[in-house]
């Protein structure tokens, strides 16, 4: 392929975990195989994850939204509604942060993930997102209310890249599935950073792993429940914190494998050859456990609707085992899955969208 010219691309995600960030590697990595240059935008946590992957990739702080979660579920939702305002003075901070370095340098086209203020009227901007129907919890006429706010916000972009298969079957169903969609909108496939990774068989005798991610203070709940019972579970076990801020635990049992935080190949080979993964229902960690074609069991985070409607959409469709955490009881839920059926998802093939989305895109700028 002939590059007429190098295209400087600004990839920028969302720090609600690290979700965003971990989907958008795939898309760096064919930045860089078409010999453009990204440059990555993100907090301090998110630039220190993507350095470990990309080494000296180019990274320019922006501060997050700094989402946060209620420790009571019924609860949650209200309180994420009551931040709607901080998270507008973010949006127009961030805006005012990519005018500022349009003005100090080169920029030829930026992909956010889910960043509403980062589009401008000098640069073609993509948003991504797998969410176009959101799921308020107070129903139907409060979903729409957002989805017709939400389409105000992915309007100011040139086009709204959907991360999931276009037709059935798909991974998020309802969510990013519509009968009617903003104007200039692509379905670009699946994002794994493990989608080159071989998969494994499942192996009852393999380790279980204990794969904690997502915002706090609920990313600590869980882990309290399924640490105490990690402790009367016998069999190997590999517990990953998902934070290098946690205090490692004393007195650590011979049956469990501890880290706070595993990333790269390393976390991909222990994936692969885990018998079963207890994780949260996050879309991409999802699109991970899809791209290694594993078994696992889904504990959604409260209050996060999204992640509520995955993990009962999932497990009525036999895809995934799925328990709310206020429920969870580790020798039972593995006791059940011994008769879940765990039927088979036909998408690898949509791991690769992406690629040709991304060189016309390139193209066009």
């Amino acid at each position: 392929m002939v590059i007429n010219e190098q295209k400087h691309i600004l990839v920028a995600p969302l720090d609600w975990g690290l979700g965003h960030t971990t989907r958008c590697i795939p898309l760096i990595r064919h930045i860089q195989r078409l010999r453009h240059v990204p440059i990555f935008a993100g907090n301090t946590s998110q630039a220190a994850f993507i350095k470990e992957i990309f080494g000296n990739i180019e990274c320019i702080h922006l501060d997050g939204y700094n989402i946060t979660y209620s420790n009571w579920n019924k609860w949650a939702q209200i309180e994420l509604l009551s931040q709607l305002p901080n998270i507008q003075k973010s949006i127009n901070v961030e805006h005012k942060w990519l005018r500022q370095l349009e003005a100090q340098r080169k920029i030829d086209g930026i992909i956010s993930d889910n960043r509403y203020g980062l589009f401008h009227s000098k640069i073609t901007s993509v948003i991504l997102t797998h969410q176009l129907c959101i799921q308020t919890g107070f129903g139907t006429l409060a979903n729409r209310a957002i989805q017709k706010i939400h389409y105000k916000y992915l309007g100011n972009f040139n086009a709204t890249w959907v991360v999931d298969a276009k037709d059935t079957p798909n991974l998020a169903g309802s969510l990013s599935h519509t009968s009617r969609l903003p104007a200039n909108t692509s379905y670009i496939g699946l994002l794994s950073r493990f989608a080159t990774t071989d998969a494994t068989t499942n192996n009852s005798d393999a380790p279980l792993l204990i794969l904690l991610s997502g915002p706090e203070p609920q990313r600590t709940a869980l882990s309290r429940i399924l640490w105490q019972q990690c402790l009367a579970h016998t069999a190997h076990t590999i517990f990953i914190e998902g934070s290098e801020a946690v205090q490692q635990p004393a007195n650590i049992p011979s049956h469990i494998t501890y880290h706070k935080r595993v990333a790269g190949q390393e976390l991909a080979e222990i994936i692969k050859n885990a018998g079963m993964v207890i994780c949260r229902s996050g879309y991409s960690t999802l699109m991970d456990l899809v791209a290694l074609q594993k078994r696992a069991i889904l504990i959604p985070t409260p209050g996060q609707t999204e992640q509520e409607y995955l993990g009962n959409t999932l497990h009525k469709q036999g895809l995934f085992y799925s328990i709310k955490q206020d429920h969870f009881n580790l020798q039972r839920a593995l006791n059940e899955t011994q008769q879940f059926p765990f039927h088979s998802i036909s998408l690898q093939q949509h791991f690769n969208d992406h690629q040709p989305a991304l060189e016309n895109w390139i193209n066009s700028l």
